[in-house]
């Protein structure tokens, strides 16, 4: 997969191909190591090195002469899942290094900032225990010459981490759980254990994303009204 990358061009136009432009982010991902508790970071830098993996699958030429690599991210991730597993990686790496690299473009929507806090929640919820290591593909991932749109990158993601301390002091991002667990969820409705505790729990995960900590009173209320559309 990797010498396929030698053929594919940057459509960045930073460097001549998509695989030098990989080594860029792999020497810039080194770089921020140090953001991590240990160093080297395997899967920080196998993430780095095949996080555009999945473009030579997904080229396709455009109106103008311009070429797209459209959902490489989705597609990349199977392909890193399927090489690492023939390499014989543990299921931990392989599991952190794809997630990494079908998240490595999420950010891309952020724009100047325009996300709810609900987005940013669902960034860090996607995330989970590789959200340092998003921080540092994402940053790496920017190898523009364009010193104007490195700096306007730089500054959107600087916004995008502190928006995330922000939350995570006021609502406890890294533990985020709905607002009632397993057990409430089977004593408000009356249920036993099975699948619908499930899909509660999921429902009432997906709103505390959206709207942040309810408090069990305004949770139980939202379950019975949810539970009710159900019969």
């Amino acid at each position: 997969e990797l010498p396929a990358l030698r053929l594919e061009r940057d459509e960045h136009h930073r460097h001549k191909d998509v695989f030098e432009h990989s080594l860029t982010v792999l020497e810039q991902a080194i770089e921020l190591e140090s953001r991590l508790p240990r160093s080297p970071d395997l899967v920080n830098r196998l993430a780095a090195l095949l996080h555009d993996i999945g473009k030579p699958a997904t080229r396709k030429f455009e109106a103008g002469g311009k070429v797209s690599f459209h959902h490489h991210d989705v597609v990349g991730a199977k392909l890193v899942r399927a090489r690492l597993a023939a390499l014989r990686f543990s299921s931990d790496e392989i599991k952190a290094v794809s997630d990494l690299v079908e998240l490595h473009l999420r950010f891309h929507g952020y724009g100047d900032g325009q996300w709810r806090d609900s987005a940013v929640r669902r960034y860090v919820r996607d995330a989970g225990p590789q959200l340092e290591r998003l921080h540092i593909l994402t940053r790496a991932d920017s190898t523009t010459r364009n010193t104007a749109k490195a700096a306007r990158l730089r500054a959107a993601y600087d916004n995008l981490e502190r928006r995330i301390a922000e939350l995570a002091e006021e609502e406890e991002l890294n533990a985020m759980r709905p607002d009632l667990d397993g057990s409430q969820i089977m004593e408000i409705l009356q249920v036993p254990p099975g699948p619908v505790v499930g899909q509660a729990y999921k429902y009432l995960l997906n709103l505390r994303i959206e709207e942040g900590p309810l408090g069990p009173d305004r949770a139980r209320t939202a379950l019975l009204a949810w539970w009710a559309d159900q019969a």
